[in-house]
């Protein structure tokens, strides 16, 4: 009987074990989760766009969308039940609803207050001037996979609408703006379609995708372009799409006019008159697919107009045996510090004004601790830039002034996003009375 004790207690003992293990780390992630959340609360952090809803009285627990999310942080686990934590990370990709298995997570647009700073959109994507569309990020739904299905959608749109009236005159059935994801997707499509179109393009084609770093995953899931088809791969680089842009532009049909920036839009009957910097032309309809970036915002410190002060980073292998200040705390600026820190003989240091990162991805929370670790990088919190010189930057750290030898620097402080463009056009923000709006903007 006590050697069955035993037995029995000695098997329980190492049955418990594992679970225990589980239990401790799963406490150990509920807390990072409860701690993410409490600081979203207190930055009054809200999602930008589209983003998950938790119906929680049919939550299962079973962390299925904690584990396909890509941004890897955006969802966890708090009281047994899925929550979103980090809700401002969150960029619509949709996976999680897809991975639930019992629907309790549905897409939902985003509040009302955080609309307002974005254009009114119907749910066909058309702005509420008639037959101007908006595709992208400019909509406030990033991912490289909205962009590409909404460029389609709206073609579909327009194609419809033209097809219960007939062309007359020589206007354009549609003119799109911008030849990145969005407006490459609208281009293949208006070709599907037989729609007599033109791309413009302010830079070149692909768009902000060719300024990011060297083998930046782009893509992190099922995409998907008329024409070619859906893409093999889940997870794609820079180049592999930079390849397939020039693969596209290089198609007679496809047609794209790089370097020509819009400079104005106006309605005249049915019809747009858009003029760039080339030329005027008309069209039915007008797609804008030009991103949300805009210009990028400059800091307003001595120095920034000299020549080795810059906004974006193309290519980091160009630069070795470098010292190098990015300054920024976004996903873009530690992105770009760790590229360039990987270059042989460059000396980084990241300058960040507050005191921690508190909106980078969680991977790249991990690959800035382990370069910090290795050496290969130096943040420097709490500091602002208060002077660019010509071999050095002056910077105040929490009041202190520190020198650091410097040969280039790069500044992500986000861009100036085209509201006031979007405005001069007739394109109203947040919230408005549709027919209201349109019949405004029919003339």
């Amino acid at each position: 009987m006590t050697e069955g004790f035993y037995f029995y207690g000695f098997y329980m003992t190492i049955l418990a074990v594992p679970v225990l293990l589980y239990l401790k780390v799963q406490g150990m992630k509920e807390g990072r989760a409860r701690e993410a959340s409490d600081k979203s609360s207190l930055f009054g952090d809200t999602p930008r766009a589209q983003h998950p809803h938790i119906d929680v009285s049919n939550c299962i627990g079973c962390q299925g969308c904690t584990s396909v999310c890509p941004e890897g942080d955006v969802l966890g686990m708090v009281g047994g039940k899925a929550a979103v934590v980090r809700p401002h990370r969150c960029i619509g990709h949709g996976m999680c609803a897809e991975a639930c298995p019992v629907g309790a997570i549905t897409m939902r647009k985003a509040a009302a207050g955080f609309s307002a700073e974005l254009p009114y959109l119907t749910d066909q994507y058309e702005t509420n001037v008639s037959n101007l569309f908006i595709a992208g990020e400019l909509g406030g739904l990033a991912l490289i996979r909205n962009a590409v299905n909404q460029g389609r959608d709206c073609i579909d749109i327009i194609s419809e609408r033209h097809a219960r009236i007939p062309r007359t005159g020589s206007a354009y059935d549609v003119l799109i703006i911008g030849a990145g994801p969005a407006g490459i997707s609208a281009s293949l499509r208006a070709i599907e379609r037989g729609l007599r179109f033109l791309t413009l393009e302010r830079e070149t084609v692909g768009g902000t995708v060719g300024k990011y770093p060297r083998q930046k995953l782009v893509m992190t899931g099922k995409v998907e372009f008329p024409i070619y088809g859906a893409f093999k791969k889940m997870e794609l680089s820079k180049e592999n799409l930079l390849e397939f842009w020039k693969k596209v532009s290089d198609r007679e049909d496809f047609h794209v006019r790089s370097n020509e920036a819009v400079e104005s839009i106006r309605r005249e009957g049915e019809e747009f008159v858009v003029k760039s910097s080339h030329d005027v032309y008309r069209a039915r309809a007008v797609v804008l697919a030009i991103g949300r970036s805009g210009t990028p915002r400059k800091l307003g410190v001595p120095g920034e107009d000299l020549p080795n002060v810059m906004y974006r980073l193309i290519d980091a292998e160009q630069y070795t045996h470098r010292r190098i200040l990015v300054v920024g705390g976004g996903d873009s600026a530690v992105e770009a510090a760790l590229g360039l820190a990987l270059q042989k003989g460059n000396k980084v240091t990241v300058s960040y004004r507050k005191e921690e990162f508190a909106r980078i991805k969680e991977r790249n929370a991990q690959r800035v601790a382990e370069a910090i670790a290795s050496r290969k990088l130096r943040v420097i919190f709490n500091s602002t830039p208060v002077e660019f010189r010509d071999d050095s930057v002056v910077l105040d750290v929490a009041g202190v002034t520190e020198i650091l030898e410097n040969d280039f620097v790069w500044i992500f402080a986000g861009g100036v996003a085209p509201n006031d463009f979007l405005k001069k056009i007739g394109i109203a923000f947040g919230k408005c009375d549709l027919a209201v709006e349109q019949e405004a903007h029919k003339v």
